[in-house]
């Protein structure tokens, strides 16, 4: 018996429910003024060392904290602890990505309003999580120059479903031969436009820049929250 028909009804069901209430979080996010960034990549992108840098660096001017998703491990809640704002691990078992559910949940003790910032690391995927809208406003995929300019064309629907693309690790990029040029075109053919950031958390490059836009992006945020 083909249980394909059967598949696709329960996918349809959880990415429903999902999406309820993922409208859920984002309304309460609204309300509460509070700007959600996830951030979404393949293992060994970089981006526990990208948001600890980011943490870092934004924890002076800006009320924020992390969740974090894994499937089994909290290495990388403990290392963003390091950044000492307040970072709550997700442990999402056999589930290969975080859904919105997972993010409610682990907000039961944290009071969004006293949050100006709210990071959310997706388990490291650049499949499933594609398609399970968490309430953020903001969404990044990652790749690193050692995982090669062609991505966004073996992974087009993260790219589709994101906001910015970030390159890391660029301090490695001449060591790799990364062809920068190539990959910008890569990123544009599947997603026209995209906002492409090159940086190295480790050295500092593009750094300056993503914290300009994202001190943008939160100011237009706010603007339309009064309006």
């Amino acid at each position: 018996m083909n249980a394909t028909p059967r598949l696709v009804e329960v996918r349809q069901h959880v990415l429903k429910n999902n999406d309820v209430v993922a409208r859920a979080l984002r309304s309460r996010f609204d309300e509460t003024g509070t700007f959600v960034i996830s951030l979404v990549s393949s293992p060994g992108a970089g981006k526990t060392m990208f948001l600890e840098t980011v943490l870092k660096q934004l924890r002076g001017q800006y009320r924020v904290a992390a969740l974090v998703g894994d499937l089994a491990t909290d290495n990388d809640a403990r290392r963003l602890a390091r950044s000492e704002v307040p970072v709550k691990q997700i442990t999402t078992g056999a589930v290969c990505h975080l859904e919105a559910a997972m993010v409610r949940d682990a907000l039961e003790e944290w009071k969004p309003e006293n949050l100006d910032l709210l990071f959310i690391e997706n388990v490291g995927n650049l499949v499933c999580p594609a398609t399970f809208d968490l309430g953020e406003n903001l969404r990044l995929v990652l790749f690193s120059v050692t995982e090669g300019e062609d991505k966004p064309l073996k992974y087009p629907t993260i790219f589709n479903t994101a906001d910015v693309a970030i390159i890391t690790k660029m301090d490695l990029a001449g060591a790799v031969e990364f062809d920068a040029a190539t990959a910008h075109g890569n990123i544009h053919g599947v997603r026209p436009g995209m906002r492409i950031f090159e940086v190295s958390a480790k050295k500092g490059q593009g750094m300056p820049e993503w914290y300009e836009f994202l001190a943008a992006e939160l100011r237009r945020h706010r603007g339309l929250s009064l309006k």
